[in-house]
């Protein structure tokens, strides 16, 4: 029996998980709020945050799944990508207790964490499967052949489509996150307004140019009447999402159809959105794809997901020592 403390602090969230041979014992998330007074998150601010929460957060974990220290067989911990200062806290904390108890490491990449929350729930794709991670700092369509093998078939070239959303949210002058925002109203308006959309070679994304339509759209209309986004606010929520789903859907779309695959997940924050889910539904129907969303409470960034991908990296033996680093640029 493998019982493995998993701890993810890559950025602004400080969570703790128990995972005990592949199954979710506990997984304890402190959100930080003190972000939406700055509009985004405050790196220093961030990882203050994460000293005084990390204790607390892997003792309710604990608590919760009911085990104690010397049932662990393993801690898993982000290396990265993330927030450097983030990123020291958790890999810091993850060394000393490991040090203490005589145990392995067992170093995560967020984003293959991400990934493989889908086996954190019922619903478990089958390999292979293309996977379409959407957050506030990644875009990207990965490939995935095994647990421990994954390959990026596309990614942004400049701007994740979460940034995307909490920077046009900004632009309507909601507060961050914007993201869910969006979301809600949204679900009130309708996709009447066009703005433009980028065309990127083969699987590569780019949301800088759709941005860029946004504010130049926006300022033409309030400079027209400066009620227009008070008036209109659901209509530019609906067609804003729109466009973001409809430019995510297409290299996905495109990356089944070249490689014949109709296992599709998505994952990552932007996975909560209800456009996008619609959106994947319906393309399931229309290509005979086999879909499968993650359950919100692993959407986010969470530690049960970076749980589930060390325990199968402690299945392979692929353990880290005491030499390791946090690696806030941690590549895929």
């Amino acid at each position: 029996m493998a019982i493995i403390l998993a701890i993810e602090s890559s950025c602004d969230d400080t969570s703790a998980a128990i995972i005990r041979d592949g199954q979710v014992l506990s997984n304890c998330t402190n959100v930080q709020e003190a972000h939406r007074l700055y509009g985004g998150v405050v790196p220093e601010v961030a990882s203050r945050q994460h000293l005084i929460h990390i204790v607390p957060i892997v003792n309710a974990a604990m608590q919760e799944a009911g085990v104690g220290f010397v049932d662990l067989s393993a801690i898993a911990f982000t290396k990265g990508p993330g927030l450097l200062g983030s990123l020291l806290v958790g890999v810091s904390f993850a060394k000393g207790l490991a040090a203490t108890l005589g145990i392995k490491m067992i170093e995560v990449h967020h984003m293959h964490a991400h990934i493989l929350s889908h086996f954190a729930g019922e619903q478990k794709p089958k390999f292979p499967f293309l996977c379409l991670t959407v957050s506030g700092g990644h875009t990207q369509i990965v490939l995935v052949k095994a647990y421990n093998h994954m390959e990026v078939l596309g990614t942004t070239i400049d701007d994740a489509a979460g940034e995307a959303f909490d920077k046009v949210g900004k632009m309507l002058g909601l507060p961050y996150p914007a993201g869910p925002l969006i979301d809600e109203y949204a679900a009130r308006g309708r996709p009447v307004f066009e703005f433009a959309k980028p065309v990127i070679k083969d699987y590569d994304f780019s949301f800088s140019g759709f941005k860029t339509s946004v504010l130049y759209f926006l300022q033409k209309r309030v400079k027209e009447d400066e009620a227009f986004i008070a008036k209109n606010l659901n209509d530019l929520c609906s067609s804003i999402q729109t466009s973001i789903v409809e430019i995510l859907m297409k290299k996905l779309k495109k990356a089944a159809e070249d490689t014949g695959i109709h296992e599709i997940a998505i994952a990552g924050g932007v996975a909560a959105n209800s456009g996008l889910a619609v959106a994947l539904r319906k393309s399931a129907l229309e290509q005979s794809w086999n879909v499968y969303i993650p359950e919100l409470q692993y959407c986010t960034d969470n530690a049960a997901m970076i749980g589930i991908a060390g325990y199968n990296k402690y299945l392979d033996g692929l353990f880290a020592d005491m030499q390791i680093t946090p690696d806030a640029k941690y590549a895929f």
